[in-house]
């Protein structure tokens, strides 16, 4: 574990509002990450990507900035524009 790790860790424990404030970051930043990789994949601009999801630029960058916490239906939407589907999965935290 990184040393950011392990102060998180110790942190969290400590304060369990700041363990749940982190998840929830962490969780946003997956999907920021996922959505600009799948875009980078297609050789799509935030404007491309946009444009064929019917949504505007200033969405799709909010979300892969994580400024924007996308809904489970406007990521299948903007999936969708592109021939894929969105996979949730619950796991172990």
């Amino acid at each position: 574990m990184s040393r950011i790790s392990d102060l998180i860790a110790r942190k969290g424990a400590e304060d369990p509002a700041l363990a749940q404030a982190f998840a929830q970051e962490r969780e946003g930043l997956e999907v920021a990450v996922a959505l600009a990789k799948l875009r980078e994949d297609m050789g799509l601009t935030q404007r491309a990507l946009a444009e064929r999801s019917g949504r505007p630029q200033s969405t799709i960058a909010r979300i892969e900035n994580g400024s924007m916490n996308a809904s489970v239906a406007l990521l299948g939407e903007i999936a969708s524009s592109v021939g894929k589907r969105v996979e949730l999965r619950f796991v172990d935290a």
